[in-house]
């Protein structure tokens, strides 16, 4: 129960985690990035959130469970399985989304307007980096673990993680919604195998830096 209510309070619906006004917004019109608004969300939501999530994660016993999440080498070796691997997921979704949106009368995904200056590349890496640590704290490290004593098939595990992480992203649209998807697919089946946060956290931040920087190339 304590993780439901934790889903929807920290990401429904999702255009609360998102970094994007979803609302009023044409699907095929360009995003503008705005520096005060990542660090009014990056400080009013993400850093909140997170503190709330490793609060009840330690058992209300100050954090002390960070402590023992503490980063090492062997968390590269997910970050570079899954880097890559979210990366292919995305330029497979493009592909689609050039191909197949106007037979199927779908909408385009959002598009992701870049910093124009060095201060918004900062703020904009260290909001990237901070979400990344927040939905991977919530939906492999938090969920995952805690469903291990209630759902025994490792499977149905990953499915609920993954259903949960695709519905908290309707704001991008069907073809965002198929990418979370396949991304948390990925990211669940690393984390089971490896049980490294920061890996997971590291691969799921980079990619959404990756998104901004495809912005200019």
């Amino acid at each position: 129960m304590e993780a439901l209510i934790l889903y929807f309070v920290l990401f429904f619906p999702g255009v609360f985690s998102s970094p994007f006004p979803a609302q009023g917004i044409d699907a095929a019109a360009l995003i503008p990035f705005s520096v005060l608004r990542e660090l009014g969300r990056t400080f009013t939501y993400t850093i909140p959130s997170l503190a709330l999530l490793w609060y009840l994660i330690s058992d209300k016993k100050g954090f002390s469970a960070l402590a023992d999440e503490k980063p090492r080498i062997r968390d590269l070796i997910p970050f570079a399985a899954g880097l890559p691997a979210l990366i292919v997921t995305g330029f497979g979704i493009s592909f689609l989304v050039s191909h197949f949106s106007g037979l199927l009368g779908l909408p385009q995904p959002l598009k992701v307007e870049a910093p124009g200056n060095i201060i918004g590349w900062i703020v904009m890496v260290a909001s990237c980096l901070a979400s990344g640590y927040l939905e991977e704290s919530y939906f492999r490290y938090y969920l995952l673990t805690r469903l291990e004593s209630a759902v025994s098939p490792e499977v149905l595990r990953i499915l609920f993680s993954t259903v949960l992480f695709g519905f908290c992203h309707f704001y991008e649209g069907p073809w965002g919604i198929l990418n979370a998807v396949l991304a948390g697919v990925i990211l669940s089946v690393l984390f089971v195998r490896y049980r490294s946060l920061h890996g997971v956290a590291w691969a799921h931040g980079v990619y959404n830096i990756f998104v901004y920087v495809m912005g200019v190339v």
